[in-house]
């Protein structure tokens, strides 16, 4: 629930629209709702901003199903987002509601009833390989879904260093920029050093057996030259998105 809703809520009750009794029903599963297996944290909206994101990865396809359906019974407009999801999932998740999208790249479910822009600026999406894309695309799907304009440029590492410098006007034009590579992460300091804007660095698992699983991307992108880059945890695309979609509310 948004604040936006507990206000219509609210005002409903007031001007005789809800009753008491519908009112408090959709009251009590604040702060969260308790399935047994998960607790659905509704009140996350009003704390945050954004509800709270299903992450899919360990879960049956019957327990995202519930969670979500928990999410859609809940009375908000809020979108709904799950991560790291099968098409198994997403099947199950579109009986719920027809509206869903998923992503297969990233493995995205995304419910989006709230489309209002509540960013400032555009969020830009920069991925050094082909490989990372899946990666980029949660940090998009993630951006999106919070409420950021989002653009996308791919397949611009440093081995070809002219491909990024084409696009050295929709650089500039980002207010923070989201940089996804694996290997040995060297986009993230040629991105932040082009830029003034936050740069967000996302190591990747992609790589040969010395880039040890991403832990050499991560390594670098924390030792960057560049004071504006900031790192998230390997293969993290949705931490990135979030922490970007919060910088772009701000």
């Amino acid at each position: 629930m948004t604040e936006q809703d507990l206000r219509k809520l609210l005002e409903d009750v007031r001007r005789g629209r809800t009753g008491l009794d519908d009112a408090l029903a959709r009251l009590k599963k604040l702060p969260f709702e308790d399935l047994g297996f998960a607790k659905i944290d509704h009140h996350r909206a009003l704390r945050q901003g954004f509800p709270e994101v299903v992450y899919a990865r360990g879960k049956t396809a019957e327990q995202v199903a519930k969670i979500v359906r928990s999410m859609l019974g809940n009375g908000s407009s809020h979108n709904i987002l799950v991560t790291r999801a099968s098409r198994t999932m997403y099947q199950r998740v579109r009986r719920l509601d027809r509206s869903a999208r998923f992503r297969p790249l990233s493995g995205t479910i995304l419910i989006r009833r709230d489309r209002e822009i509540h960013g400032k600026g555009l969020i830009l999406v920069v991925s050094a390989g082909t490989s990372d894309i899946p990666v980029a695309e949660e940090a998009a799907v993630t951006a999106e879904a919070m409420g950021s304009r989002v653009e996308t440029i791919y397949d611009v590492g440093v081995a070809g260093l002219h491909r990024l410098l084409d696009h050295r006007d929709r650089l500039t034009e980002a207010r923070v920029v989201i940089c996804v590579a694996g290997m040995e992460g060297a986009l993230a300091s040629v991105v932040a050093g082009l830029v003034g804007v936050p740069v967000i660095a996302v190591p990747t698992s992609t790589g040969y057996g010395a880039s040890l699983g991403g832990v050499a991307a991560m390594l670098a992108m924390l030792n960057s030259c560049a004071a504006n880059v900031s790192v998230v945890n390997i293969d993290n695309g949705f931490g990135a998105g979030c922490v970007a979609s919060v910088i772009n509310r701000l």
